[in-house]
């Protein structure tokens, strides 16, 4: 059964904790483990178990999700990054996994500005209505379609791309089962107006029927020149808006989330005099652009995305997961209006365990790992064998960056480590380890042509920082440590245990584009075809 219409320094350690109620007790030091903890086990009577924010770490800006029986599936914005939109699963909405994504490869309509994919179910259908960049410039809504929420999706292109570009879709359902597109129009990528419209789709959700309405547009002080991000649910006689205000991204950003409330789909819409319902606190800023989900208990839970206060935007906008309570006069309310909780009762008493903080590849598997990135407008040639990753630059491009494959970051500070084979490495060809904001911006350590080389690449323009004789060895352990999101040292070894640095200290606040974080990358370039063996690939946080 499906049950959801799609109804500045070091961040807290992870873990969960056991609240008691009624009984005093006193335990001694629990052993926490990097990404697990050791609960300590009391009786449910007096305990409540917690959860801790964010619930998916890193960067995963503007996420959805939906709930299939007792299944949760969510999706987010990729952005830049291919895979397109990962997918993740959860029973428990405080536990995720990545299982794959919706769209492995660019569709061929598109060219970027992969953003905010919206999962829904409709007739037992399953829908990722999602935004891209087309080939004509403009921001246009799409939709790809599976029989299961996991996949395999089959992308349809795209339904709607007016002059000012059309993004965050949200389906719903009316009063009388017409089925409906919401989504924004851009108009303040064009200093005007931003209506959030609504048009019935047809029977099968493909395509847009009928005549739009608009249902709301930014008219009020905290709003700025936005509203976006909508998602729709019904409670009882009302409609929910649930929305996102004033600007998402950046260290400039003033985001937040705020609601509106009719009792017809098409309006009229009256907007929450106490808006926003969430804004920012002293341990998250600018959340907002989620979605509302019941669980098996009917309680309403916000999956959206918020910014580390202490970690800063290097990490990205994290996934947050927040209760939604609603009060005797009707309006919901988020945390008692104290902006994103830093921990809460988990929503099914279920210990938190995982949390992405650490990860660690020695590529000894057949196909890589889910969680490996790349541009996806520059998908890279790679294998597996014999216990390496074999990664080869393109024909064209002769940077250090040439062939990238990363991971997100989920601290600020971090350290990463590879082992790179030297041997049979072509004249001018580098590999190496880097911090990588986009294709203009990276700073890395790369070994080429018997030398260290350390680099930055800065809106497009590249520089060496330093060059110094490499140590001889057949592998050499590369190493890049992160402080502060943007202060980086990097350094190479012989064993991995005794380092030397690799040019002073380096600041890149350039890294992390305007709408994603930063990634730690593997990276093979220099010259044309080179190919790049790594050995292993490790990251994990800095301890305070």
């Amino acid at each position: 059964m499906i049950l959801n219409d799609n109804m500045n320094l070091f961040c807290s350690p992870p873990f969960s904790k056991t609240r008691l109620r009624g009984a005093k007790r006193t335990f001694g030091a629990a052993a926490i483990l990097t990404g697990l903890v050791l609960a300590v086990s009391v009786p449910a009577a007096t305990a409540e178990v917690l959860y801790r924010n964010p619930v998916i770490a890193g960067d995963h800006p503007d996420p959805s999700i939906i709930r299939v029986g007792n299944d949760y599936w969510a999706s987010s914005t990729a952005s830049a990054w291919g895979p397109i939109f990962p997918l993740l699963h959860s029973t428990d909405l405080v536990n995720w996994e990545l299982t794959g994504s919706v769209l492995p490869h660019r569709p061929g309509w598109a060219t970027d500005d992969f953003w905010a994919p919206e999962i829904s179910e409709f007739k037992g259908r399953f829908y990722v209505y999602y935004v891209a960049r087309q080939r004509n410039g403009l921001l246009s809504v799409a939709v790809a379609t599976a029989e299961k929420p996991g996949g395999p999706y089959i992308d349809h292109g795209p339904i709607i791309a007016q002059a000012d570009g059309s993004i965050d879709p949200f389906p719903v359902t009316d009063t009388n089962g017409v089925r409906y597109l919401v989504w924004k129009e851009d108009g303040n990528s064009q200093q005007k107006p931003t209506p959030i419209w609504a048009q019935p789709l047809n029977d099968d959700g493909t395509q847009l029927v009928g005549e739009k309405h608009e249902l709301i547009h930014n008219d009020t002080k905290w709003e700025g020149g936005v509203v976006e991000g909508p998602c729709i649910i019904r409670h009882g006689d009302w409609f929910y808006l649930f929305y996102s205000g004033n600007g998402c991204c950046g260290t400039g950003c003033h985001y937040a989330l705020g609601v509106a409330r009719s009792h017809s789909l098409l309006g009229p819409w009256e907007k929450n005099p106490m808006n926003p319902i969430l804004a920012a606190n002293d341990a998250w800023k600018c959340p907002g652009h989620g979605t509302v989900i019941t669980d098996p208990e009917g309680r309403y839970w916000l999956l959206y995305h918020a910014y580390s206060a202490t970690g800063s935007i290097f990490t990205g906008r994290e996934g947050m997961l927040d209760e939604v309570k609603f009060q005797a006069n009707g309006w919901p309310t988020i945390n008692d209006n104290n902006g994103p909780s830093q921990q809460a009762p988990s929503p099914l008493g279920v210990t938190q365990k995982v949390f992405g903080v650490s990860y660690a590849d020695d590529f000894n598997s057949a196909n890589l790992e889910s969680g490996w990135q790349w541009p996806q407008h520059h998908e890279p040639v790679y294998r597996l064998k014999d216990g390496e990753l074999r990664l080869s630059s393109p024909s064209h491009g002769a940077n250090m960056a040439a062939a990238v494959l990363a991971r997100s970051t989920t601290r600020a500070d971090y350290v990463a480590t590879t082992v790179i084979d030297t041997r049979g490495l072509k004249p001018g060809a580098t590999v190496g380890l880097c911090a990588f904001g986009d294709w203009q911006n990276a700073l890395g350590i790369a070994y080429g042509d018997g030398q260290i080389i350390t680099w930055h690449r800065e809106k497009g323009a590249s520089r060496i920082l330093a060059q110094q004789p490499a140590p001889v060895a057949e592998k050499l352990y590369l190493q890049l440590t992160a402080r502060h999101g943007c202060d980086f040292q990097l350094a190479v070894s012989t064993n991995g245990e005794k380092w030397i640095p690799c040019g002073p200290p380096a600041e890149a606040k350039d890294l992390p584009p305007w709408d994603r974080g930063v990634r730690v990358a593997l990276t093979v370039g220099g010259v044309a075809e080179a190919q790049g063996r790594f050995d292993s690939f490790s990251i994990k946080p800095l301890e305070p």
